[in-house]
């Protein structure tokens, strides 16, 4: 899970960056507002690369899913872009889950067959 999900979380690092050089076009934002909230974006995604499979990882990775839809308000583009990433996050989630069980058991079955006293 650790593999498809850091994978998504560096997708969205770029994007969050890519956003942000869009966000800058815009009169009512200020420089100054646009790179604090894009660079916690940024940091985020980054941070939650390392933390993925400790209890609350999972969850803060939605969190981060539903702001990077939320900033749809200020890009309209990302409203897609969330929604793609949104997605890749639940299949990241969802068939990384199923990858470690698979090896689980494939861990299981070669200590169930390995000789006693190797």
């Amino acid at each position: 899970m650790r593999t498809l999900c850091a994978s998504t979380l560096l997708g969205e690092f770029f994007v969050i960056g890519f956003a942000g050089l869009v966000a800058m076009k815009s009169d009512d934002l200020s420089s100054t507002t646009v790179w604090t909230v894009c660079g916690i974006g940024m940091l985020l995604s980054v941070l939650l690369c390392g933390v993925i499979t400790r209890p609350g990882g999972v969850q803060l990775g939605w969190a981060l899913q539903i702001a990077l839809v939320a900033s749809g308000f200020v890009v309209p583009m990302m409203f897609i872009l969330g929604v793609v990433f949104g997605g890749l996050w639940w299949a990241s989630v969802h068939y990384g889950r199923k990858i470690d069980e698979v090896k689980a058991g494939w861990a299981a079955q070669e200590a169930a067959q390995a000789p006693a006293g190797t």
